[in-house]
């Protein structure tokens, strides 16, 4: 089969860092489908995996997590799909990823495609969805339907995949969303992806917030987070606030928190399947509540660039732009 991967770790503008491949098509055991891959995104997670997960000629690397496709065969312990159901998922860490022509994925951590999104669309949404999802319900215990009082949630780096799905998912849910951004193009995507208050997070955070009139926040999620956004969360968090991050950070002084009992959660979206947790199926359920929401037209997917087909060549592209770190919304690869 096609596939693209690496076989030693090199520098994006080597031409050597993601190359064409062809490898054994995979056989599916145990909960595995074996997914024919129509279309990918790209994550900075594929970035994150190439400089850290080595590979050998003997042992290439196969990249990507974000992938839709239709299932092609079943392990014989799968239960929740069978052959030619469409599908969507953010794949596993340990395993080789979906930028191949079949890719064998744990059924638990697959859901059924979103019947109103082509490929593409489709491909966008999982990691990100996945990630605000859990972040926002599973961890921060934000409430799902609107309440008397709409919590506010801060969400820091607001044009990104993640925050541009936390940001749909909280305003679906009721809540009161200020999203920060730098540039006027990524302000205005936050405001369409639902955002009530954009803030510039170039600028000291503090007094932008005071200055919406909105009182301290309920709850903030970070994605990039700076000594001086840590600082300035403290200060503008209500007291019994609930705060979430995703990224790795300098060593930051919990202490800062303790006054106002601030809780602190993390959020990686492989815990389920790398731990093999017993609620690991929940992302299962996250993900075909996610397509309801999309086919009801509550949330929006995030094909914001499409780089043409799933090649060696246009993954380097997709690489040196997250690399870049300018993205907006999601870039997108579909077909071999």
């Amino acid at each position: 089969m096609k596939a693209v991967g690496y076989t030693e770790q090199l520098p994006i503008d080597n031409e050597q860092a993601l190359i064409d491949l062809t490898l054994p098509k995979p056989e599916p055991t145990g909960r595995d489908l074996l997914v024919r891959v129509q279309a990918v995104s790209v994550n900075p997670r594929d970035i994150k995996s190439r400089q850290v997960f080595s590979a050998s000629p003997a042992e290439p690397r196969v990249l990507g997590y974000d992938a839709a496709g239709v299932v092609e065969a079943v392990g014989p312990q799968v239960s929740l799909f069978q052959p030619g159901d469409p599908v969507f998922y953010a794949g596993e860490l340990q395993r080789q990823g979906s930028n191949a022509e079949w890719q064998l994925v744990d059924e638990r951590i697959v859901g059924h495609r979103p019947r109103s999104l082509a490929p593409a669309a489709a491909a966008s949404v999982p990691l990100v969805m996945l990630t605000a999802f859990e972040m926002l319900f599973d961890r921060l215990g934000m409430p799902q339907q609107s309440t008397e009082r709409a919590p506010t949630l801060l969400v820091l780096g607001g044009a990104g995949g993640v925050p541009s799905a936390a940001i749909q998912l909280a305003r679906q849910a009721g809540a009161q969303v200020i999203a920060t951004a730098s540039r006027a193009e990524s302000a205005q995507w936050v405001r369409d992806m639902g955002a009530h208050h954009v803030i510039d997070h170039s600028k000291p955070l503090v007094a932008q917030i005071l200055e919406l009139g909105i009182g301290l926040v309920d709850f903030a999620f970070s994605t990039h987070t700076t000594a001086e956004a840590w600082a300035a969360l403290a200060e503008i968090m209500a007291p019994q606030g609930r705060l979430g991050i995703i990224d790795d950070p300098e060593p930051v002084d919990l202490r800062l928190f303790k006054a106002k009992s601030i809780s602190i959660h993390w959020e990686s979206m492989f815990t389920r399947s790398m731990f093999q947790t017993a609620d690991m199926q929940r992302q299962h359920e996250i993900l075909n509540r996610i397509a309801d929401l999309l086919d009801q037209g509550q949330l929006q997917p995030l094909d914001k660039q499409h780089l043409g087909l799933i090649n060696a060549a246009n993954l380097r592209q997709a690489h040196q732009l997250i690399e870049g770190g300018h993205t907006i919304g999601k870039i997108v690869l579909e077909g071999f």
